[in-house]
């Protein structure tokens, strides 16, 4: 992964830095930065590239990368299938070399279609005067783009700065190639699209209308003249409704336990579905933990016993299986760290007197060991999602007693929130926007920092995670039905209202929260990877019907991501199996921490006055 910068001016300029933009695509790549300037021989145009790599695979290979041709390319990506990469090779090399033999765009294309795994990416094509740049299908690295006095800005990542051009994200509807000499004689930038698209189908119309939205001003949009796509990594969702309900009537209050969803995935048992997706998750997990730095190429411990990976961890269901699976993955003296972060919710006058009042009770009273523990006080940061991640955690140790996990518990006060938000946060966040960006955005930097307490033996000690790569579970509430609001599109539409639901959950998915959390994540020269959006899990979600993957005529815990839960027994977890879900934002208690008259959807006034 890395931060990849790209500056194309149509007439004579001096670049410039701006200094906050350097040190964020800085910090996302520490172990290489170089800068490359390229110019025609006319003067007609000038593109400053920048590059700044965090070394995860191969050979470090800085960037940007320029061919015999002269092609440039920086690339910030990783292949974890389509294009064969040897474990000494490096994916942006291997990219470089296969578009440098591209004489034409359905070749360019075709290279683009093949990758499997997570990119974003800027390239120079000498030959012709192009300059290409997108995002990969589902948006899963972050690319912004601006466009200010004939200059257009791509980036990984930007600065908000108040009263300034707007910077939006690029549309991950296709890639986009601009004529750099057409460019300069009109003074303007006309994009080129090239969209994605499954075969047959016809998505030419509505993917100028969702660029438009996010188009920087003065620049323009247009479907490439020969209609070519790039085709979709990831089969049709299907759309099948099904003929009638079960011939045997639900109950709503029949499933509620780890014992009877035992007596489901009994019925189920020789479910072809419920016997596929293990398989499936397992190597989309394996492809992440695995393709780490060409460094230990004996398994050799690594250095003071620290963690190469860790997990976004909350206890619940999604991120429970994928600690389960990496459990599987990664060598059994390696530890796995497992980030949890709780936020301290300010206590009300009434409840402080409280607490001294029980305090000096527990101080007179107690005086054997018995009694003492029976009155401890519980912590300030004891969130749901910390009690929950706790219970996880010795799920895991009973699955695995001989690994060490590392439960690291990010404890954050409102007072360091308020100063990362105004120093960082927000312009990481930027240009999102809403009280749910702040939110989620806020609690993800922090839990990607890693920095925390670990118990070790009764006593708890400062501990910071060296892990390079987070695995985060985003991506399955999206695909089987997670979220409350798929159970009120299923009560008042059924099935096919569900299903429609689901496609534009998939659909918005880039736009609303993979290019923040890739900016967030980033930001602590760590990479997150998304194993719930590997496309053979995508294509094995999408093809099955909608009934097989969730059942909201069951309870919550139970019906909603049914088909993980049943995964979830299999691979012998517990009751973490139906854990209902909890939004990060509640389960962390950041919401809590604000104005609770707040709407997730409202802007937040608050990442607007902060930064500086």
């Amino acid at each position: 992964m890395c931060g990849i910068f790209c500056q194309l001016s149509l007439s004579p300029t001096t670049f410039e830095w701006d200094k906050t933009i350097y040190e964020h695509l800085k910090r996302r790549g520490p172990d290489s930065n170089q800068d490359l300037t390229v110019k025609d021989k006319y003067g007609t145009y000038q593109c400053v590239f920048s590059a700044h790599v965090l070394h995860m695979r191969g050979l470090l290979t800085p960037q940007p990368v320029e061919d015999d041709n002269g092609n440039v390319l920086v690339w910030n990506g990783e292949i974890f299938g389509g294009l064969p990469v040897m474990p000494k090779e490096n994916d942006t090399a291997v990219v470089s070399q296969c578009l440098s033999s591209c004489s034409s765009p359905s070749q360019i294309l075709s290279i683009l279609s093949t990758v499997r795994g997570p990119w974003g990416f800027v390239y120079y094509q000498k030959a012709g005067d192009y300059l290409w740049f997108g995002r990969d299908f589902f948006g899963r690295r972050s690319l912004l783009w601006m466009f200010d006095a004939e200059v257009l800005t791509l980036t990984s990542v930007a600065a908000h700065e108040p009263d300034q051009s707007v910077w939006q994200e690029v549309p991950a509807v296709g890639v986009y190639r601009i004529d750099l000499k057409a460019a300069k004689e009109s003074s303007t930038v006309t994009f080129e699209v090239y969209p994605w698209a499954h075969a047959g189908n016809d998505v030419m119309s509505t993917c100028i209308e969702t660029i438009s939205a996010s188009l920087p001003s003065g620049c323009t949009a247009v479907i490439n003249q020969s209609g070519l796509v790039l085709t979709s990594p990831v089969c049709p969702l299907n759309m099948s409704i099904p003929e009638s309900l079960s011939g045997t009537e639900i109950h709503p209050h029949m499933y509620q336990s780890v014992k009877d969803l035992e007596q489901l995935l009994a019925s189920k048992e020789n479910n072809d579905e419920l016997n596929r997706v293990i398989p499936v998750l397992s190597e989309a997990v394996r492809r992440r933990v695995q393709s780490l730095p060409f460094e230990n190429p004996d398994n050799s411990p690594p250095k003071n016993d620290r963690a190469s990976v860790a997990i976004l961890f909350s206890g619940g269901i999604d991120s429970m299986i994928l600690a389960a699976l990496a459990d599987q993955h990664i060598p059994a003296h390696q530890p796995i760290d497992l980030l949890n972060v709780a936020f301290k919710l300010k206590e009300p006058k009434k409840q402080k007197e409280s607490a001294k009042k029980h305090k000096k009770q527990k101080n007179e009273s107690s005086n054997s060991k018995t009694d003492g523990a029976a009155c401890r006080t519980s912590s300030p940061f004891d969130a749901p999602d910390r009690i929950t991640g706790k219970a996880g955690l010795k799920e895991l140790q009973n699955l695995n007693p001989e690994r060490r996990w590392n439960f690291i518990e990010i404890n954050v006060t409102q007072e360091e929130l308020q100063k990362m938000r105004q120093e960082r946060i927000c312009h990481l966040v930027h240009p999102l926007d809403t009280v749910l960006d702040d939110s989620i955005g806020c609690a993800v930097w922090f839990a990607a920092r890693g920095a925390g307490l670990i118990s070790e033996d009764s006593d708890q000690r400062l501990f910071t995670s060296s892990a390079k790569v987070i695995l985060t579970g985003i991506g399955a509430d999206e695909q089987l039905a997670g979220y409350s609001r798929h159970r009120v599109r299923y009560k008042t539409s059924g099935h096919e209202g569900l299903i429609h639901e689901l496609a534009m959950e998939l659909g918005r998915i880039s736009s609303r929260n993979l290019g923040r959390d890739d900016r967030v994540i980033g930001d602590h020269g760590k990479e997150a990877r998304f194993p719930y959006l590997d496309e053979d899990v995508v294509s094995y979600f999408n093809s099955l019907p909608v009934w097989e993957k969730a059942d909201l005529s069951l309870p919550r815990g139970v019906g909603e991501k049914l088909l993980l839960r049943l995964t979830a027994r299999q691979l012998g977890l517990g009751q973490s199996a139906v854990l209902p879900k909890r939004a990060m934002q509640f389960g962390s208690r950041i919401a809590k921490m604000e104005d609770n008259q707040e709407k997730a959807s409202d802007k937040c006034t608050r990442l607007f006055a902060s930064c500086k």
